[in-house]
């Protein structure tokens, strides 16, 4: 797999130091299902593994109690594990800057088993990014103030953290950002969901493709606040095959 480094950044878009298309992009009638459809398949040939029967929050708790003790080499009784997502993975006070914060700086928490024996859980692997499984769902339904069914979710060890928002070619892909602003109201954000996580959200209608933040900050709302990547000569990545190689490379980030 071809690896695309970042050379420029600005509010708008990332600059890519390369990056050429092997692929011919499709031009005839595409709809939603298709594009999703596409979309899982390309990040599977990239090495994401497809959980095609995770559509619900207690299977998506269940997969990270799975992804985590594999990546720490630790096996949670079950009441164990109920204490720990009690303490620490989903504490009742937390909202989402205290999820994300857990991303980015609280990752590694001491736990203290049954038998008294402490432990650091790490929720990522930031050393060696490799280590940290990657997967792909679609289609979990998820309810708070209204019930939502969220289009393709990227997982890392188990953790929703990219959000993706498709709508078929041809039309708006302002509707998909507005759609994510819905689902952040009604559901994302409800208690005891994991979503609260998310770092990222990802909105494309398969020839426009667009990436932000997840924030608390007043502007989010606005779809100038949405990025483009870009290629050295200034030309856009636009296309959602070309936008999939290069930033859900497996190596990136999140």
């Amino acid at each position: 797999m071809t690896d695309y480094k970042t050379i420029a950044e600005s509010n708008h878009f990332i600059v890519l130091d390369k990056y050429s298309k092997d692929w011919q992009v499709s031009e005839g009638y595409q709809t939603e299902a298709d594009l999703e459809r596409e979309l899982i398949q390309d990040l599977q040939n990239q090495g994401y593994e497809y959980l095609s029967d995770l559509t619900t929050p207690e299977a998506l708790l269940k997969n990270v109690r799975k992804q985590l003790q594999a990546l720490n080499h630790v096996q949670f009784a079950d009441d164990e594990w109920s204490r720990f997502v009690l303490e620490y993975l989903d504490k009742p006070s937390d909202n989402l800057t205290d999820k994300t914060r857990k991303i980015h700086d609280d990752y590694i928490h001491d736990f203290v088993f049954d038998d008294g024996h402490i432990q650091n859980i790490y929720l990522l692997d930031k050393k060696n990014v490799a280590r940290n499984k990657v997967q792909v769902i679609k289609q979990l339904e998820q309810k708070g103030s209204h019930a939502n069914r969220y289009d393709v979710t990227i997982l890392v060890n188990g953790l929703p953290l990219v959000q993706i928002e498709l709508k078929k070619r041809g039309v708006a892909i302002r509707e998909a950002f507005n759609q994510i602003h819905r689902y952040s109201k009604e559901s994302f954000n409800a208690a005891h969901s994991l979503y609260k996580y998310l770092q990222l959200f990802v909105i494309s209608n398969g020839t426009d493709s667009r990436y932000f933040a997840n924030t608390t900050k007043r502007d989010k709302n606005s779809f100038d606040f949405t990025m483009n990547w870009a290629r050295a000569d200034n030309t856009l990545i636009k296309d959602l095959k070309d936008f999939t190689a290069t930033f859900f490379q497996k190596k990136t980030p999140y």
